[in-house]
């Protein structure tokens, strides 16, 4: 059975990512890529769906012991997980190390005290656990081959087959260490070289000890904000610099309930504000690696932009249910691919705009059709920001108007207007101002409610959504405004748990509601953290920092955030670990710090 989503680790090589239980159980690893077919998928089935069990021997009618203690190596991504048993104290070392070559996966044992018998189980299952592969083999060597893959098994212990299953039983002294990795090949091509482990280790701490060397942010809270930046490298796809959401899929956001999907491809959304927190704290080469990778995806064609693609900027990214999983905790079904590809969302770009933006005004090295593409998509809006869209939040019920959305517009062209003021672009400067006027006096007439004193979810609504906290955030009215206020208090008098987190929007609590899903959710970190920066740029700075820090204390013990906290259960769903959650997070702490809220 599945851990916890909070018991998780994340180790990956910038290409893919694997998670790592407390009993030491890879439960989820595609290869090769990020949205590549799920080798172990335990996560979201049995471990019939396939798994990697290292830890301590334990009788086959037990739970399998879970770490006393795990850490990540410094600031890295190299996992150590550490065993206290009755015959002694082990450890092994997790990680994926940057890519040259074949992927691999890298466990190594370590004898700390006594001599502890342990045990290695592997149990590959390609395509998402429904195909068992063929285990032989191969000059010494373990290899698993099905149609177009093949992973390769390399040890110095012996090991065996049984129930469909490599097992390895070995016992470890004080100061040894014994390696395991499984390489990935595609399953024409000759062997993977045999792996190097020490070495690989050693690269591996080199390559994350220099990557954070370049961080630029010292201020209070450093080691959350240094994780988050670590995990956000972590969901780059290093060829093409896309960014995925999360490396998971199915993760629910609701326990038992139907709100699954794939989060393994790139919004532009989450990608333009996770570049705008790389610029701020250093990451020039990756913000840059982001914009080309824009462009690209983009191309000739901004009429028709998407709000995501695949990780080299794919455009297809058809949706389907597998059957074969139970999902995560029984929460069915299971989705691969995401149907909301293909939707309006006119809040986007404004997210495009804003990043390219900042890139413009942080120095990043100017790039002409940067620049003529953020014209396009400002044509685009002329003729069609007065439509109702899907909104921030990718609703499956009917379009709207919604107040975000709206907003967005007004920062794309707002933000192009001061590119052309600025003499890096050419364009109808008049026009625009007028269009600007246009949008501001429109969502200032349709979008706000004079007798609540609050801006609404949509035009015509009287329902909140905590999208609207971006407003002050975004500049489309001063913080000091009583709109802006009145907004920010309605929000968390309507939307605040009882823990004092946000919610994105009124759910239905069973039938379908603006959204067009039965069920519930849990509060959305993003929009606390949102709430954090708002009371921030009010004054109300105290309560503020105790918001924020007690959206820290939500991380996992090695500082990971999913998508949202279940009030009720006291625990972390959706998909894991969240870019969207990790960067708003690095936000908050740089406006915190800037406020003063930390009092030295």
């Amino acid at each position: 059975m599945a851990g916890r989503i909070e018991d998780y680790a994340l180790i990956g090589d910038m290409q893919t990512a694997a998670l790592v239980c407390r009993d030491g159980t890879v439960d989820w690893l595609c290869l090769p890529r990020f949205d590549s077919h799920a080798i172990f998928a335990g996560l979201l089935g049995t471990e019939e769906h396939g798994f990697w069990r290292l830890g301590p021997a334990h009788a086959s009618d037990q739970e399998p012991p879970t770490a006393a203690r795990r850490s990540y190596r410094g600031d890295s991504l190299i996992l150590e997980s550490e065993w206290d048993t009755q015959r002694g104290t082990v450890r092994v070392t997790d990680f994926m190390p940057p890519r040259d070559g074949a992927p691999q996966l890298i466990r190594i044992v370590e004898g700390v005290s006594g001599r502890v018998p342990m045990r290695s189980a592997l149990r590959m299952r390609f395509s998402y656990g429904r195909v068992v592969p063929w285990v032989h083999k191969h000059e010494g060597r373990t290899v698993a081959v099905a149609g177009p893959d093949s992973v390769w098994f390399d040890t110095s212990v012996e090991t065996y087959g049984k129930s469909l299953t490599t097992y390895s039983d070995f016992t470890v002294a004080p100061g040894e260490r014994i390696a395991f990795t499984i390489s990935w090949e595609p399953s024409h091509k000759e062997p993977p070289p045999l792996p190097e482990p020490e070495q690989s280790l050693e690269a591996t701490e080199d390559f994350w000890r220099e990557w954070v060397d370049h961080c630029t942010y010292h201020g209070p809270y450093r080691e959350a904000v240094v994780r988050s930046l670590i995990t956000l490298k972590a969901l780059t796809y290093a060829p093409t610099g896309g960014i995925v959401a999360a490396p998971t899929t199915s993760l629910p956001e609701d326990i038992g309930g139907v709100r699954n999907w794939d989060y393994r491809y790139t919004w532009l959304r989450d990608a333009a504000i996770t570049l705008s927190s790389l610029l701020r704290t250093g990451y020039r080469e990756e913000a840059r690696a982001w914009r080309e990778w824009l462009l690209r995806a983009v191309a000739g064609d901004p009429e028709n932009l998407q709000i995501m693609y695949g990780i080299a900027g794919e455009r297809e990214l058809g949706e389907a249910e597998l059957d074969w999983l139970p999902g995560y905790e029984n929460s069915a079904p299971v989705r691969v691919g995401n149907g909301a590809a293909h939707q309006l969302q006119l809040d986007v770009y404004g997210e495009v705009t804003e990043a390219l933006h900042l890139a413009h005004m942080t120095g990043l090295a100017r790039n002409d059709y940067a620049s003529l593409l953020q014209l396009k998509l400002i044509r685009y809006l002329e003729d069609h920001w007065q439509e109702p869209d899907e909104g921030i939040w990718e609703v499956r019920g009917p379009r709207r108007h919604f107040v975000h959305s709206k907003v967005m517009a007004w920062v794309a062209v707002d933000r192009t207007i001061k590119l052309i003021e600025s003499g890096d672009a050419d364009g109808p400067l008049e026009r625009w101002k007028e269009l600007r006027d246009d949008i501001h006096r429109d969502v200032c007439e349709r979008g706000y409610d004079k007798e609540r004193n609050t801006f609404t979810q949509s035009y015509g609504s009287k329902e909140l959504d905590a999208s609207l906290l971006l407003i002050p955030q975004m500049g489309f009215l001063p913080p000091d405004d009583k709109r802006v206020i009145g907004t920010i208090e309605a929000i968390q008098r309507e939307l605040s748990t009882p823990d004092g987190f946000i919610l994105r929007y009124p759910t239905s609590g069973g039938d379908e509601g603006v959204d067009g899903l039965p069920g519930d959710e849990g509060a959305f970190l993003a929009c606390s953290f949102w709430m954090a920066d708002d009371l921030a740029m009010i004054g109300r700075v105290d309560e503020a920092r105790k918001l924020f820090e007690k959206l820290l204390s939500l991380r996992n013990d090695l500082g990971l955030l999913a998508e949202e906290w279940d009030p009720r259960l006291q625990r972390q769903v959706g998909n894991f670990p969240q870019a969207f959650s990790h960067v708003p997070l690095i936000d908050t702490a740089l406006r915190l710090t800037a406020s003063g809220a930390y009092g030295g």
